[in-house]
């Protein structure tokens, strides 16, 4: 019996990311630091930690690491740091994933959404100033997807009204801004080492980095319940301690993150070679004076929706990050925030898809993606 039903071809599935192939190149030095940490019986602020701490600092061009539980509570405990609190106002993009908003609401903070950048996804200076009131506390920019935002003009706006910037780094360790890199563009910044990472925990797991000696000793105090000495506490604090297991993991991991970096950039460029003719697709833009480390291989694509419905029929990995931007989520209806209100932020989420990318992506993986984006446009 005929069909008219469209037929599928069958080929190999393709994971957005393969966290199983990474563990199987790197396992053995994994369960060694474990073992390490089980033999030591020290589990929570331990040699592991302050090594990893030291660690991320150098990475990042700064003199101080603290770590903390989560990317999250990294957020939290910087704002807190900066002095926001209750009732102040908060500069940030509704283009991002809800911890960077939520963090600022935790304090009893107002965000303040400032539209983005349509070729980066990224805040501008000209965005920022635009919400700056007298009730500004603080800027929070987002390096998304692993680009870095434009911070020269940025910091400018950020010292003309003598606000601190709090880089959200979670997404963009290891990439560059005119050779600095990020980590070390702001007043403080905020890691995630969430397992999806490019430099993923086997869990949660945050650091905070700045190059300020004040803002490092508060954070170590507020991070550890207040305490500035054992069994003394001078302000209410939080419990957001980075384990040492978690710790010991990642040092592993940092050892192979530039090689992982080099990797997703090759993966990048056989992307943009393959779809940057497709008249339906725009690939990621890295300006010149920055290095992209490709948390995310992420295109806008016209029928966006339908696009994802292709893939995912055809077994490819995508994801839309992220559907629904700040301003329209219910948590801040109360602001009274409508569509249009930041139209870049709303074009962003009805376009953006992101591909399958991870390092041990396979040229062949890329191909047969590709090959799938150009098939649905009919290239």
């Amino acid at each position: 019996m005929s069909s008219t039903k469209q037929s599928i071809p069958e080929n190999p599935p393709v994971p957005q990311m393969d966290l199983a192939a990474q563990y199987q190149a790197i396992g053995g030095e994994i369960r060694d630091a474990v073992a390490r940490v089980l033999a030591s019986q020290q589990f929570v602020l331990g040699r592991e930690g302050a090594a990893f701490e030291q660690e991320i600092a150098a990475l990042c061009g700064v003199r101080h690491g603290i770590g903390v539980a989560s990317g999250t509570d990294a957020l939290i405990l910087a704002l807190r740091a900066v002095g926001v609190r209750a009732g102040d106002e908060v500069v940030l993009p509704p283009f991002t994933f809800v911890a960077t908003g939520s963090a600022v609401s935790a304090l009893g903070a107002r965000p303040a959404f400032a539209d983005i950048d349509r070729a980066t996804f990224n805040l501008t200076a000209e965005s920022i100033s635009r919400r700056i009131t007298r009730n500004t506390r603080a800027i929070v920019v987002v390096h998304l997807y692993g680009l870095a935002a434009d911070m020269d003009p940025i910091r400018a706006v950020a010292n003309e009204h003598g606000l601190p910037v709090v880089e959200d780094n979670a997404q963009a360790i290891g990439a560059k801004y005119k050779g600095r890199p990020t980590g070390s563009l702001g007043d403080i910044a905020c890691l995630s080492f969430y397992p999806t990472k490019n430099l993923g925990a086997y869990g949660d797991a945050g650091m905070i980095t700045t190059d300020s000696p004040e803002l490092d000793s508060r954070l170590r105090t507020l991070r550890n319940h207040g305490q500035s000495s054992r069994y003394n506490s001078a302000e209410a604090g939080w419990n957001s301690r980075l384990d040492e297991i978690q710790a010991a993991i990642l040092r592993v991991k940092l050892r192979h993150l530039k090689a992982w970096e080099n990797a997703r950039r090759e993966n990048a460029a056989r992307y943009a070679k393959l779809l940057g003719g497709l008249a339906d697709v725009e690939v990621p833009l890295v300006p010149g004076d920055c290095e992209h480390v490709f948390h995310q291989y992420t295109i806008r694509a016209q029928r966006r929706d339908e696009l994802q419905k292709f893939l995912t029929e055809r077994k490819i990995g995508n994801a839309v990050y992220y559907p629904v931007p700040l301003h329209l989520q219910p948590i801040y209806g109360e602001l009274g925030h409508r569509r249009g209100s930041f139209p870049e932020a709303e074009k962003a989420a009805a376009e953006a898809i992101s591909l399958p990318m991870f390092p041990e992506l396979r040229a062949d993986q890329i191909e047969h993606v590709a090959k799938a984006v150009a098939e649905f446009y009919g290239g």
